[in-house]
């Protein structure tokens, strides 16, 4: 299955730009844009080339026949959308739990265009006390990668700031359904 995925990536015509930081073995990775399905294939062709500790959230409905199995074999983390739990607190424990974990979140939350931005990713590694890696699929390019390592600070403005001036230059399949301005983190 990681063969296959890694296969269909370079058949679409898609380069890896992978030159991972210092301590990239535990962070929190942020999945944008997230604009399209193709989003999900694309990004797990790069963690199973690099053989990556990946697990990544997913909306549960993913997490049925026939594809159940395939989900939870790569890494997959079902998520119950639209309703108050205690997700944050779990993936803290998760990173408590694992001394090797990139946990990618899409941040977004969805495909389609978002007012705002979900923060629990933001939350996470606030709560865990990791970095946060910023991945990207950048369809206009078609390469695929990891930008900077973002240790955070006590300031989540300035924190925002550099996550949406990496994101500035890159393209989404859907350019329209990225809404950058949507990504506002407060404090905790």
């Amino acid at each position: 299955m990681r063969k296959l995925f890694v296969w269909l990536f370079k058949l679409k015509g898609w380069k890896m730009d992978v030159n991972l930081p210092e301590g990239y073995e535990r962070c929190v990775v942020i999945a944008a844009p997230h604009t399209s399905n193709w989003d999900f294939l694309y990004s797990l062709a790069v963690f199973f080339h690099y053989n990556l500790p990946v697990r990544y959230l997913a909306k549960k409905e993913l997490f049925r026949w026939p594809i159940k199995g395939m989900m939870e074999k790569t890494g997959g983390l079902a998520v119950v959308r639209h309703s108050k739990n205690k997700l944050v607190d779990d993936m803290i424990q998760l990173f408590k739990d694992n001394d090797q974990l990139m946990l990618a979140i899409p941040a977004e939350g969805t495909r389609s265009k978002v007012e705002k931005w979900k923060t629990g990713f933001y939350h996470v590694a606030i709560g865990a006390k990791v970095p946060i890696l910023l991945g990207y699929l950048d369809y206009k390019k078609k390469i695929a990668g990891f930008g900077p390592l973002i240790h955070l600070s006590a300031d989540p403005i300035k924190d925002a700031n550099q996550i949406k001036d990496f994101y500035r230059t890159v393209t989404g399949k859907f350019p329209e359904n990225f809404n950058l301005d949507g990504l506002v983190l407060t404090a905790i």
